[in-house]
């Protein structure tokens, strides 16, 4: 048995992930964001602590953050599905665009310095949460979201693209774009939810075979996916969102998104800290 496997290892390592998954249910639920907005940046701050390699930090949360959006956006977009909350035809036309991008983001992601996608993490991070914190009610850019693939493919690249390389499932990026178009929230939370599929599916093979032979590589991992942490953070995801959503009937929206902005303020500027404080 290597040290990795060892049982001082692996206990810390499960409770680490269990604990992941229960933080990104919650805020999932409390705010109706997706849960990788929280999950990367959680395991990015718990790995120096567990010891594994800065080699792999980034990649291994990124790749494994990616796994766990793929069953998660199926229960969540069948549900909303149903609701008649899913614009098909809005997501058939971003459709080409994610693909592409996700295909791009995952060939870059899987070859990048951690650095790298620790840098692009703690840019769109920061952005999203000045967009939390200072977004005024009922605010949009146009009237409709422009029609034809010559806007379209662009915005989906952008999406797929940049969401691949950060191991988050869209809703972070495609509810605040759509919504300053004036699509309605519902339509574009349960939009999302199904982009959500369309970027984890692919982008989790790719993290898979960027990773193939790593030796920095933490037990369990394929690639830069660890089997671990996604047998262990979905299902307590899933048990904990319902939760969220119920403290969110309980207290103010508003100050949970400007708190939520606020952690994710801090995260980017530790994020910054790693790449350029040393």
């Amino acid at each position: 048995m290597t040290a990795h496997m060892s049982l001082e290892f692996l206990l810390p390592f499960a409770l680490a992930l269990l604990a992941t998954g229960a933080i990104a249910g919650t805020l999932a639920g409390v705010l109706g964001v997706g849960g990788g907005i929280v999950i990367v940046p959680v395991l990015y701050l718990l790995f120096p602590l567990l010891g594994i390699a800065p080699e792999v930090r980034m990649h291994l949360a990124v790749g494994t953050s990616l796994a766990t959006i793929i069953p998660t956006s199926i229960m969540s977009a069948r549900t909303h599905n149903k609701k008649g909350g899913l614009d098909w035809d809005l997501l058939k036309s971003l459709a080409p665009g994610i693909v592409i991008g996700v295909i791009a983001g995952s060939v870059f992601g899987g070859r990048a310095r951690g650095s790298t996608l620790t840098l692009i993490f703690a840019v769109i991070a920061l952005l999203v949460a000045t967009h939390m914190a200072f977004k005024r009610e009922g605010w949009t850019l146009r009237d409709a979201l422009p029609a034809g693939p010559r806007f379209r493919v662009p915005l989906g690249c952008f999406i797929g693209g940049f969401s691949v390389m950060m191991g988050i499932g869209g809703g972070t990026l495609s509810v605040p774009i759509l919504s300053s178009f004036a699509v309605p929230i519902r339509r574009a939370v349960g939009t999302a939810s199904a982009i959500g599929l369309i970027i984890g599916l692919p982008g989790t093979v790719g993290y898979i075979v960027s990773g193939l032979g790593d030796p920095h590589l933490p037990p369990f991992s394929l690639g830069y996916a660890n089997l671990l942490g996604f047998a262990l953070i979905v299902p307590t995801t899933m048990l904990t969102a319902p939760i969220g959503a119920r403290i969110a009937h309980a207290i103010d929206p508003v100050l949970l998104r400007k708190a939520f902005a606020f952690f994710l303020f801090v995260t980017s500027c530790r994020m910054f800290w790693g790449v350029f404080g040393h």
